[in-house]
C-alpha cells in the first residue's frame, strides 16, 4: 500500500516537473506528426495506420514503454485538457486523437495540414 502512494506523489510531482513539459514542447516541435501512444491502445492504432495510408512519418512516443510515461500523459492532459491517448500534433498543435485523426482524413482535411 505505501509504495502505491509514493508511486502517486512521485507522479505528480514529476507531471509539474519543468524537464517533463521541456521535453514535450521539444518532442512537438521537432517532428511535422507527433503521436503520443499506448502501444497496445486501438485507437493509437487507427491514428497511426491513419498516417501510415497516406504515407506520412510521423513520431511515436509509445507511454506504457517508458518510465516517465504517466508524468507525460499528466502533463499532456495539463497542456491539452484531455488525458486519454492518442494525443496526436500536427506542426505542434494538437489536433485530437484517433477518431479526430480518423474524421480529419475521411473528410480530406487532413492532407492539406500535412504539406509545407
Amino acid at each position: 500500500m505505501g509504495t502505491q502512494s509514493t508511486k502517486i506523489v512521485r507522479s505528480t510531482a514529476m507531471a509539474n516537473s519543468p524537464e517533463i513539459q521541456l521535453f514535450i514542447k521539444d518532442a512537438i516541435s521537432k517532428d511535422k506528426v507527433v503521436v503520443f501512444s499506448k502501444s497496445y491502445c486501438p485507437y493509437c492504432k487507427m491514428a497511426k495506420d491513419v498516417f501510415s495510408k497516406v504515407k506520412q512519418p510521423i513520431k511515436v512516443y509509445e507511454l506504457n514503454e517508458r518510465d516517465d510515461g504517466d508524468a507525460i500523459q499528466d502533463n499532456l492532459a495539463q497542456i491539452t485538457g484531455f488525458r486519454t491517448v492518442p494525443q496526436v500534433f500536427i506542426n505542434g498543435n494538437c489536433v485530437g486523437g484517433g477518431s479526430d485523426v480518423k474524421a480529419l482524413y475521411s473528410s480530406g482535411k487532413l492532407e492539406p495540414m500535412l504539406i509545407g
